[in-house]
């Protein structure tokens, strides 16, 4: 198996385990809401819905990036030469790896360390905390993962897969 199509199954994997995550947190709501309404009470409900967003949010991040879905300032870009539209991507890029790599190496660490402080949640179900961070910590590297993948595209002289999916910019020349 190529390994574009390794990566490729990585960023969608992950995209299917954030839907899941979101189907989670619909559940957590529902059945808060189902126990109102019917004078029961789930603990740690509100606690799981908002484990399940973060670890949607995070796991998603790697295929909305491939998919061009994030959000990108590219007036600058739009209107520079193709040298200079290549260095800036470059700088960008080299900038975005740099974040997503501390934000992953942080977030694998405070996974480590909650697990080695038996660090729990505050709440009545008291939830060893290292397992709903482990979708941050591995949402963080499947996105640091993806912005590699970008960074070797631009590096090759390739547009990168994100400006493809996402559409080139149209310009009035």
């Amino acid at each position: 198996m190529s390994l574009r199509r390794t990566l490729d199954r990585i960023y969608g994997g992950a995209a299917w385990v954030a839907a899941l995550f979101m189907i989670g947190t619909l559940a957590m709501i529902l059945l808060s809401i189902g126990g109102r309404l019917l004078d029961f009470h789930v603990h740690g409900t509100d606690a799981y819905a908002g484990y399940c967003m973060a670890a949607a949010a995070f796991m998603a991040l790697g295929h909305t990036l491939k998919r061009g879905e994030h959000i990108r300032v590219t007036l600058i870009l739009d209107h520079a030469g193709p040298r200079t539209r290549h260095a800036l991507e470059l700088w960008s890029h080299v900038a975005g790896l740099f974040c997503a790599l501390l934000l992953a190496w942080f977030s694998m660490r405070l996974v480590w360390q909650s697990y080695q402080f038996n660090d729990v949640s505050q709440g009545t179900d008291a939830t060893p905390l290292w397992i709903p961070q482990l979708g941050m910590a591995l949402g963080s590297a499947i996105f640091a993962l993806a912005i590699a993948d970008e960074f070797v595209a631009v590096l090759r002289g390739e547009r990168p897969r994100h400006r493809a999916a996402g559409g080139e910019p149209v310009r009035s020349e």
